[in-house]
């Protein structure tokens, strides 16, 4: 069996790459809202923080009642027990990736993970 995955997605409404890419310590979904779309349920999580980089367009996140302004390049962190829901704006849609892991589990970083080979 190979050490890698490669897949391409299309632009679907939201595609989950756990099962795709045979992943075990991170969930990461692409996701694509058209203009005036919202997900329809507000939600959080029990454990894991969950990281969102915004691909393209505009939207926003209703965070535990505070409303955030996103758009193409921006970065978004959201703790576990915080109430998220995400718009696109009336006009434009928006793409995003988010990536979904533990909450405080991170215990090495590349320098100190990685080997280096001679």
């Amino acid at each position: 069996m190979a050490n890698f995955s490669k897949i391409s997605v299309a632009n679907d409404a939201r595609t989950e790459l756990h099962d795709k890419l045979n992943l075990t310590g991170a969930e990461i979904s692409v996701n694509n809202l058209p203009a005036g779309a919202g997900v329809p349920f507000v939600h959080y999580h029990k454990k894991n923080e969950e990281i969102y980089f915004i691909t393209a367009g505009k939207g926003t996140a209703v965070i535990d009642g505070q409303t955030v302004e996103l758009s193409a390049d921006d970065w978004l962190r959201i703790a576990p027990a915080a109430r998220r829901q995400f718009a696109a704006s009336a006009n434009e849609g928006i793409s995003y990736i988010c990536i979904q892991v533990r909450e405080n589990s991170l215990e090495e970083y590349t320098a100190d993970d990685a080997g280096i080979e001679q």
